[in-house]
């Protein structure tokens, strides 16, 4: 490997969600990543998921003494430490941060929860959609009439978590090159969402945005920014915000009337949006793509997840990449002097596990030993 985080050693303990996807992410650019994996009960030793690759899987028993050890010569060497435990499990097992950066001055500690490492929530369950609804994200979205409506969970353990996450860890990172001392990243999804939300509370304030539904030129509000349904019953997506893009939008459909010409007069939003939904009627996605797509109408077909791999620019772009018949997204951002490199190997849980004792410096027969005993899942090599 010979991306930008070449040399970087990643220590994730297993977590679900954010945790894996940032940990993805430092390896397709270049980090070595090692997981500690739990000992897996009977047929359940094969991972899936491409958020998976990347990886070495050591496979521990972190309830056993001996087993907690082990984790700690993964973490002696790292350079960063993932996790995504409720507040206090880690301490609980003996690998909190105070354990780990004794043995590690220089450790980058990054721990993500949802509600946090403090706060009367911080010991709740929850996901991501409770997190969205928490800071007001989940409110603001979807149609008028009908309850808010989920975003996938992209906005809370994604956005908000894990790529927060990631540039915790970067950042921290960087601090260590002047300080030589790691810390501890206290990520928490409620934090990173309201985070992401900078800019609606900033509008809010300035009297530039409506604290309800549908009713702002972001949010479907707006006849010039939502999906229409085309005569084929598929959809299109349209953001003509700019009146020099609105101008093109209407040019291209023949829409002449004077009353739609100012797109920001919001009393005439419901009438473009009659006009936009009957027009847009007329013709299949496909059709429209042809007459919108590429132009400064700001216009892009709604594809579906088969559809979005094959179109023309993502295709030339190679933003997904069909390994051994699984397709899924290539690495980004990318970088020019440092490309990133998928890494697509999904390993076996405790497929690394004698390796890394191994590498760690534990002897093939005390390898056996605590292979032997439970404390480590995997073959002895």
């Amino acid at each position: 490997m010979n991306g930008s985080l070449e040399g970087l050693k990643v220590v994730e303990v297993a977590a679900i969600g954010p945790v894996p996807f940032a940990a993805m992410m430092l390896s397709d650019m270049g980090a070595q990543v090692t997981r500690i994996d739990r000992i897996p009960t009977q047929g359940s030793d094969a991972m899936s998921g491409v958020e998976n690759r990347g990886r070495q899987s050591i496979a521990i028993d972190l309830k056993q003494p001996k087993g907690v050890q082990m984790a700690l010569r993964m973490i002696e060497n790292a350079d960063v430490l993932l996790e995504g435990f409720r507040p206090g499990v880690m301490e609980k097992l003996g690998l909190g941060p105070e354990v780990c950066h004794a043995l590690n001055a220089k450790l980058v500690y990054a721990r993500m929860t949802g509600w946090g490492q403090s706060g009367p929530l911080a010991h709740a369950a929850g996901h991501d959609i409770n997190y969205v609804a928490l800071t007001g994200a989940l409110h603001a979205m979807g149609p008028a009439d009908r309850p808010p409506s989920p975003p996938l969970n992209l906005v809370g353990d994604y956005g908000g978590g894990a790529l927060m996450m990631l540039v915790g860890v970067l950042a921290a990172l960087h601090s260590r090159q002047q300080t030589h001392q790691g810390q501890v990243i206290d990520v928490a999804m409620t934090d990173g969402v309201a985070m992401l939300m900078a800019p609606f509370y900033s509008m809010l304030a300035q009297g530039k945005w409506q604290n309800k539904r549908q009713a702002n030129f972001l949010d479907g509000g707006a006849p010039f920014y939502g999906t229409y349904q085309c005569a084929d019953g598929r959809y299109i997506s349209i953001g003509s915000i700019e009146p020099q893009f609105y101008r093109v939008l209407l040019e291209k459909c023949g829409i002449d009337a004077p009353e739609l010409q100012d797109h920001l007069h919001e009393p005439s939003w419901p009438a473009l949006r009659d006009q936009m939904i009957k027009l847009f009627q007329l013709k299949t996605r496909d059709q429209w793509s042809e007459l919108l797509e590429g132009t400064d109408a700001c216009f892009a077909p709604i594809l579906d997840l088969h559809e979005a791999p094959k179109h023309a620019h993502n295709a030339a772009r190679q933003t997904f990449v069909d390994y051994q018949g699984t397709m899924q997204p290539a690495p980004a951002p990318r970088f020019n002097k440092t490309p990133s490199t998928m890494q697509p190997n999904v390993p076996l849980v405790g497929e690394n596990s004698a390796t890394l004792l191994a590498q760690a410096g534990i002897s093939p027969d005390e390898i056996k030993q605590l292979i032997a005993s439970g404390v480590i899942y995997g073959s002895p090599g």
